[in-house]
């Protein structure tokens, strides 16, 4: 993804608003059992035989845990990156090599797919009888310690390997699971800090509400602007008769609904009452699940008209700051938020956000990777 002086610009300012924010808030982010946890990890480094450091592969970079810079004797180290399935597959081999050159040993894993969180643990095991056949004592305990900065992934994939270990453990079900949550800071044993790269704000690792969403945005829309991501979308160009067909298609399946709804409610059918609830919510959900689609076609096609129609220099900050004013004009009507109703730029920042951590907008990997390990062509 290419990278511009204008991209490092909008990021410093994020990044300086996120510091400041940080300094405001310390007691709301930054709470007592981070401290705690994160001088209990450092305590506690020295002693590990392996450890597994969560990164999160859209930003492999900058979703590093600094902490780790403070040991660089530990001897092995896996840099595991996590939501494999949101990341830029094109990039994923170049990051390998990335990682071996830097003397970790890389592995990708998606901590919500049981087959891909069953090859980690394999690959764990694996490591660690390589540590015991290496230190000549097959009985040996080797304890393992699974590090990463807030929102990686951790507790879901903690929670994964603990409900397939746990299957043939003697103990099971005796061990206890870390809370799941999407805010940064929920899991107690293992946290961090970290609010020096702005990547890692679009990817939730810095709690939502020190840095405005329209900022956030604004950010994105800055590296998507910059990358050839946006090619890819011309067949969603927002053209006078693409949005013809979108609105007559949306119609004609709320009618097909509807139609289908009176078929349903019809005395002379003999469908049962269960039944005709469970086609009542299956009809719901198919509506809801097209127009969601439609609205991402239409966020889609509108970044594509926006930067396609764009003749300003985007090296140029002002430039950019234009382009990205009509984007979130292009978006509010996209997304269909009111224009006459506060906040706009936030509601449609929030959107827009959620479509990528969810994977929904596409899959992007956020740091640039070194130009010597693009795969060659």
């Amino acid at each position: 993804m290419a990278t511009s002086s204008v991209a490092s610009k909008i990021a410093m300012k994020i990044g300086v608003a996120v510091q400041k924010a940080a300094r405001r808030n310390k007691g709301w982010w930054y709470d007592p059992h981070m401290a705690a946890a994160t001088s209990a990890i450092a305590q506690r480094l020295p002693l590990v035989d392996l450890v597994a450091e969560i990164r999160d592969a859209r930003v492999p970079l900058s979703s590093e845990y600094e902490l780790l810079k403070n040991f660089p004797s530990l001897s092995r180290r896996i840099v595991v990156m996590n939501k494999m399935d949101l990341a830029d597959q094109t990039l994923v081999k170049g990051w390998m090599r990335y990682f071996e050159q830097q003397s970790c040993i890389p592995y990708g894993v998606n901590s919500h797919n049981k087959d891909s969180v069953k090859g980690l643990l394999n690959f764990i095991q694996a490591q660690v009888r390589g540590l015991c056949k290496a230190n000549h004592h097959s009985s040996e305990t080797i304890t393992v310690m699974l590090v990463g900065i807030p929102n990686v992934g951790k507790s879901a994939l903690a929670n994964s390997l603990h409900q397939i270990g746990r299957v043939s453990a003697a103990e099971k079900g005796k061990l206890k699971h870390a809370t799941v949550s999407p805010q940064p800071g929920e899991t107690k044993d293992i946290s961090s800090l970290k609010v020096y790269m702005p990547p890692c704000s679009l990817t939730g690792a810095i709690r939502d509400g020190l840095v405005e969403q329209r900022e956030l945005a604004q950010y994105f829309l800055t590296i998507l602007n910059l990358s050839n991501q946006y090619k890819k979308w011309v067949k969603y160009s927002t053209s006078q008769s693409r949005l013809n067909h979108k609105e007559d298609t949306s119609v004609n399946s709320k009618l097909d609904t509807r139609q289908k709804r009176q078929y349903l409610t019809d005395h002379t059918q003999s469908w049962s009452r269960t039944e005709t609830l469970l086609m009542y919510e299956e009809n719901d959900m198919m509506l809801d699940l097209l127009m969601q689609d439609l609205m991402v076609h239409d966020v889609r096609g509108a970044i594509f008209d926006t930067i396609s129609s764009f003749h300003g220099n985007l090296e140029l900050e002002d430039d950019m700051m234009e382009l990205i004013e009509a984007q979130m004009v292009a978006l509010t009507a996209a997304f269909r938020v009111p224009e006459e109703g506060e906040n706009v730029e936030s509601k449609v920042g929030v959107k827009l956000l959620d479509l990528y951590r969810t994977g929904r907008l596409g899959h992007y990997t956020l740091d640039p990777l070194p130009v010597t390990f693009y795969d060659p062509l």
